[in-house]
């Protein structure tokens, strides 16, 4: 490792920020060594936070119905080889309660953009698991809505919000999405959701197509500047169905350095080992893991539907019972060195003086 990429990874894990330039050199340049240190350090940082805690989230997967048209999307509107599927508000109230009695108090409600899911029906819905579940926290991941709609679901008692960035980069975003999408409606929502008061998370594939490694700097920046709750990154991964399926998935190595990347630039982060990182590798959870990644997001919907929410080729759809899934991820996480922890998992906001010290020494 040169001398440069070792200071600039000491910069970074004692200021939490580099210049864009900085985090496209750490990008271009980086090698075993260098990912090797950086694990170490977000290690170091995210257990001086979280110990050796994993979250676990219970995703349930509503709708696999989208108006959207999303070039690298697996359920865009123009793929007819899709089997679509909807779940009622009872199923939905079914899985929340098998999952509660597992443990969990975290309940991830994704989906298309799918009309069905106006604002009256969320709204009862999230009223009704609140009314029974007053402990746990509902995070919405439904895509771009309108900043009336975020309010009232909020008001409902919606507490967390996930919405990919997907990128940072205008004329990037422009080339992974259709016309009628837009970068700045994209940057609106964020912030919106933000201004409203939920706990917010972004994200981005890593290894999309056109992607370069200014366009992941621009990303980091990002990500420093509007200090998400939570961030997802996973490698790209092609669909067969949509105009991508040909070009080549990310990688591994390259999400679980940037994972690491993260954890230095925002400490607090909540940070998935996302099903892709699993899909594209036996261990990519635990490389996750222990790249600086604190959350997992097990699979609670049902059994039959699973292998129809596919957003990418041989998406890891596990067929077992939601106990028998759970106790799989828990004897995993083990062997590595960490515990699954059944509680809602906000994120922390630790005294600097107490989790920073030291880093200024690399």
């Amino acid at each position: 490792m040169n001398e440069k990429l070792f200071s600039l990874i000491g910069i970074l894990a004692k200021n939490h920020s580099l210049s864009l330039d900085e985090y496209e050199y750490l990008i271009v340049n980086r090698c075993d060594e260098a990912a090797k240190l950086l694990a170490e350090q977000a290690d170091s940082i995210r257990k001086k936070i979280y110990g050796n805690a994993v979250y676990i989230r219970g995703l349930i997967e509503i709708s696999n119905i989208c108006k959207n048209d999303c070039l690298y999307c697996g359920i865009r509107r123009s793929n007819r080889h899709c089997g679509r599927y909807r779940l009622s508000p009872e199923q939905i109230l079914n899985c929340v309660d098998e999952g509660y009695t597992l443990g969990f108090r975290t309940f991830v409600f994704q989906g298309g953009e799918d009309f069905f899911w106006g604002d009256d029906i969320l709204c009862k819905l999230i009223g009704r698991i609140k009314e029974k579940h007053g402990d746990c926290a509902v995070t919405l991941s439904l895509g771009e809505r309108s900043r009336e709609s975020y309010e009232r679901l909020y008001r409902a008692g919606a507490d967390r919000y996930l919405l990919r960035h997907e990128t940072a980069d205008r004329e990037h975003y422009r080339r992974l999405h259709p016309e009628d999408m837009s970068f700045e409606n994209r940057m609106r929502c964020l912030w919106e959701l933000q201004d409203i008061g939920y706990q917010v998370g972004c994200g981005f594939m890593v290894g999309s197509p056109f992607q370069s490694c200014a366009f992941l700097a621009e990303d980091l920046k990002f990500i420093e500047t509007f200090r998400p709750d939570m961030c997802g990154i996973g490698p790209f991964i092609p669909h067969r169905d949509t105009p991508f399926k040909g070009y080549s998935p990310g990688t591994v190595e390259l999400t679980c350095y940037l994972l690491s990347m993260i954890r230095l630039i925002h400490p607090p982060v909540l940070l998935p080992a996302t099903t892709a990182l699993g899909t594209i590798h036996p261990r990519g959870r635990e490389m996750g893991i222990m790249a600086g990644a604190n959350v997992v997001m097990p699979n609670l919907s049902p059994a039959d539907v699973r292998k129809k929410y596919e957003l990418y080729n041989n998406k890891i759809c596990m067929n077992e019972e939601a106990a028998e899934g759970k106790a799989m991820l828990e004897q995993r996480m083990r062997t590595i060195g960490y515990e699954i922890v059944t509680e809602r998992g906000d994120i922390k906001q630790p005294a600097a003086a107490q989790c920073f010290s030291g880093h200024a020494d690399l």
